[in-house]
C-alpha cells in the first residue's frame, strides 16, 4: 500500500488516485475502493461492494461509472460499452488470465523463453475455461510473437499457429482493440510489413483512444520508417498513459541513443530500470550511452556491475554488428579488452538451439577481435556446420548471416566472410528498416576491416556517422571499439575521428 500519495500521483501525472483492497473468502468477494484527491490528500468517494465471485465483473463497472460521477466525467459510449462488457464469464478464467498478465510483463522485461513460456501456459489454461475468451487468446498471441521477436525464433509452423489464434480473437471479437493489436504485431515482428501494422494499429486506437500499447506500436513503426520526431511524440503519448511500463520508457531511450540524444538516453534509461530493474532494453542503453557518448570504459564497468549479473544482455531483434553476436555484456568486456572475462559471460550452458549458436559464435569472434587465431580456428571448426545447416534452412536470417560471417573469417574464409556480410546488409538497410538497418551496415564495415577492405569500411562509417545510428556508431565509440584496430592509424579512419556525427532526428 503506497504510503505518500502525493508522490505516487506525481510519478503517475495524475490528480487523483483509486486505492483499493480485495479480500476473497471462497465463492464472496469484497472489494473497498476509495477515491482520493492526492494533490489535498483528502478522500472524494469511498465504497465497500460484496459480491459474489461471478458477479466481480459488474463491481468494476460500477465502480468506473461512480468514479465518473464523482469527477464529474462523463464515459463514452466506446468506454461505456467496454465496461459493460466483462472479457469473461468464467472467475478462474480471469484469474488465470491475470497470472498470464503479471508473466508476460516480467517476460518483456528480463526476454526470457522461459518467461513467455509460462505467460503462454497461463493463458491457455484461462482459455481452456473459456474458449470463447478472446482478450486471453489476443494476449496469448501477443506473447507468443514478443518471444519470437526477443528470445528464440519459432517454426514455420508454429508462426502460422500464431496467425490462426489472431484470427481466432477477431472472430469472436472483431471490435476488441488487443486482437487488431496482435495482428498489427505478427505484421509488425513477423514479416516486417510496416504498413498494414500500421492500419491494424490505427484500428485499434480508433476502437480504444486511450490504449497505450497501440499508441506505442505506432510509434515502434514510424521510427522504423525513419520518421524518428513523429515516433518520439507518439512514445511520449503512449507514456502519459501508461506512465509505469518499463519497457516503453526503454524503447524511448533506445531511441534518443539512436538520435545521439545522449543524455535523454540516459535519463530515460535510468528512470526505465528504477522501475523496473531487470528491464533488459534499459541496462543495454544506458550501458550504451555512456560508451558511445564519451568513451568511458571504466564508468560503463562501474554501471554494469549494478545490473543483475544473470543478463548477458542479448535480444534477437537486435543483430548484424559483432555487439549484436555477443551481447552488450561481453561486448563492453571486450571494449575494456578484457577478453577473458568476455568470454566467461559466454560459460553458461545454454538455454535452447539459439543461445548455443550464438554461444560458439560469440566465444569465436571474442577470440578474433583478442587476437587468439588458434583457439578461434578451433572453436569455429565446431560451430561453422550448425551454423551452415542453419542458413540453407533459414537463407535469409539475418543473424546466422552474422554469426557466419566472424566463423568464415575465423577460418580464414575471408571472400565466405565478406560474402555472408554484405548478404545480412542488403537484406534490411537502413532505408528499409531505420531502426536495426545501421547494425547491419556496421556488421559489414566490421568484416570488410577485419579482411582488408578499408576503403569501403571507412566509407560506411562516414555514412553511419551522418544518419540516426548511434547505437552502433558514433566518434567516441570508434576511438575505443578494438574491432577497428586495423585500421586504427590509417589516415582516412583517422579523419572520421574529427567528423561532425548527426545528433537529432536530422529530417
Amino acid at each position: 500500500k503506497p504510503e505518500d500519495l502525493r508522490t505516487v500521483s506525481q510519478q503517475l501525472g495524475v490528480a487523483h488516485v483509486l486505492e483499493g483492497t480485495v479480500q476473497r473468502d471462497s465463492d464472496k468477494v469484497r472489494v473497498i475502493v476509495q477515491l482520493i484527491d492526492a494533490r489535498a490528500d483528502s478522500h472524494l468517494w469511498a465504497k465497500t461492494y460484496d459480491r459474489e465471485m461471478k458477479d466481480v465483473f459488474a463491481v468494476e463497472s460500477e465502480v468506473a461509472q461512480e468514479i465518473a460521477d464523482s469527477l464529474q466525467a462523463k464515459l463514452s459510449p466506446a468506454e461505456a460499452n467496454t465496461l459493460a462488457t466483462a472479457p469473461t464469464k468464467d472467475p478462474e478464467a480471469y484469474d488465470l488470465f491475470l497470472k498470464g498478465e503479471y508473466e508476460a510483463r516480467l517476460a518483456r522485461s528480463n526476454l526470457r523463453p522461459e518467461s513467455f513460456d509460462q505467460a503462454t501456459a497461463w493463458y491457455q489454461q484461462a482459455i481452456a475455461r473459456d474458449s470463447n475468451f478472446a482478450l486471453a487468446i489476443a494476449q496469448l498471441a501477443q506473447n507468443r510473437i514478443l518471444r519470437h521477436w526477443f528470445a528464440e525464433f519459432l517454426s514455420e509452423a508454429d508462426l502460422a499457429d500464431v496467425r490462426k489464434t489472431i484470427d481466432r480473437a477477431l472472430a469472436i471479437a472483431p471490435d476488441l482493440a488487443e486482437a487488431h493489436i496482435a495482428l498489427g504485431m505478427f505484421y509488425y515482428h513477423v514479416h516486417r510489413q510496416y504498413d498494414p501494422a500500421l492500419v491494424e494499429f490505427s484500428r485499434a486506437v480508433q476502437l480504444r483512444p486511450n490504449n497505450s500499447q497501440a499508441l506505442e506500436y505506432l510509434g515502434y513503426v514510424h521510427r522504423r520508417q525513419g520518421k524518428w520526431a513523429q515516433s518520439l511524440d507518439e512514445l511520449q503519448k503512449a507514456l502519459i498513459h501508461d506512465p509505469r511500463n518499463a519497457s516503453l520508457e526503454a524503447n524511448m531511450a533506445g531511441s534518443y541513443l539512436h538520435l545521439r540524444m545522449w543524455k535523454d538516453a540516459s535519463a530515460s534509461a535510468r528512470h526505465a530500470i528504477s522501475v523496473d530493474p531487470h528491464e533488459t532494453i534499459g541496462m543495454r542503453t544506458l550501458l550504451l550511452s555512456i560508451l558511445n557518448s564519451r568513451g568511458d570504459v571504466e564508468e560503463a564497468l562501474r554501471t554494469m556491475g549494478t545490473f543483475p549479473s544473470d543478463s548477458k544482455l542479448t535480444t534477437n531483434s537486435l543483430f548484424g554488428s559483432v555487439a549484436g553476436i555477443t551481447g552488450e555484456r561481453a561486448y563492453a568486456l571486450v571494449i575494456a579488452r578484457k577478453f577473458d572475462d568476455a568470454l566467461k559471460v559466454w560459460e553458461s550452458p545454454a538455454a535452447n538451439d539459439t543461445d548455443e549458436r550464438r554461444e560458439i559464435s560469440a566465444r569465436v569472434a571474442i577470440r578474433v577481435l583478442a587476437g587468439d587465431a588458434t583457439s578461434a580456428h578451433t572453436e569455429a571448426q565446431k560451430a561453422v556446420k550448425i551454423l551452415e545447416d542453419r542458413s540453407r534452412e533459414r537463407p535469409n536470417e539475418i543473424l546466422t548471416l552474422t554469426e557466419l560471417s566472424w566463423i568464415y573469417l575465423a577460418l580464414n574464409r575471408k571472400a565466405d566472410a565478406l560474402s555472408s556480410s554484405r548478404k545480412a546488409a542488403q537484406l534490411l538497410p537502413p532505408q528499409q528498416d531505420a531502426l536495426v538497418g545501421d547494425y547491419n551496415l556496421t556488421g559489414l564495415a566490421e568484416i570488410e576491416v577485419q579482411t582488408g577492405e578499408t576503403a569501403d569500411a571507412v566509407s560506411i562509417l562516414h555514412q553511419l556517422l551522418s544518419i540516426p545510428a548511434g547505437d552502433s556508431v558514433s566518434v567516441a565509440r570508434l576511438k575505443i571499439d578494438p574491432v577497428w584496430d586495423p585500421i586504427r592509424n590509417d589516415p582516412a579512419f583517422q579523419k572520421l575521428l574529427g567528423e561532425k556525427e548527426l545528433i537529432g532526428p536530422g529530417e
